[in-house]
């Protein structure tokens, strides 16, 4: 008698152990799918759907490295950076690299003269790299790069440069 009675609790603890799970489950689901509903209208609001540019971001074009053609300004430039919170003056030892698309219909009008307005690409440089202070470089390297890249797209009127790359970035 008492194993039968023993045998009736935990089935019946078992039952209600079932229920409260399939509660919980469904209640969890509910909470979990409004949320991916509210995470989704966010995200179409912001543009952040893989695959697209947000607003404020240019899409970089997929260029093979067969088309690329990249140009090495061999001037290591030092620019003075704004003073920070400490006051004193610091400078950025910078090197860069322009990559080109070779299938871009103005590549070849441009790339030819970039020797001549060389002073006028690292004058752009220049500009946005002196606008930070020495504790913004290295956290906002991304936003300098693009911020550059669009300057000198601007000034060309047009996307034969398609990335600015580093190679060398030091900050003192």
């Amino acid at each position: 008698m008492k194993k039968n009675l023993l045998s009736i609790i935990i089935l019946a603890l078992l039952v209600v152990n079932l229920v409260l799970t399939s509660v919980m489950m469904f209640s969890v689901m509910s909470t979990n799918k409004k949320t991916g509903a509210v995470v989704s209208d966010i995200a179409s609001i912001l543009k952040l759907e893989l695959g697209e540019a947000g607003e404020g971001e240019a899409a970089v074009p997929a260029v093979s490295m067969e088309d690329t053609d990249v140009y090495n300004i061999e001037d290591e430039m030092t620019i003075p950076l704004t003073k920070g919170a400490d006051g004193e003056e610091h400078y950025a030892l910078v090197q860069v690299s322009l990559s080109m698309d070779t299938k871009n219909k103005d590549y070849k009008t441009y790339s030819a003269t970039l020797d001549e307005k060389v002073t006028l690409i690292q004058g752009e440089i220049a500009d946005v790299i002196g606008k930070y202070t020495a504790d913004e470089i290295q956290p906002r390297t991304e936003e300098i790069k693009e911020e550059i890249l669009s300057n000198i797209q601007e000034m060309y009127d047009s996307d034969f440069i398609y990335k600015i790359t580093f190679s060398k970035l030091f900050v003192q």
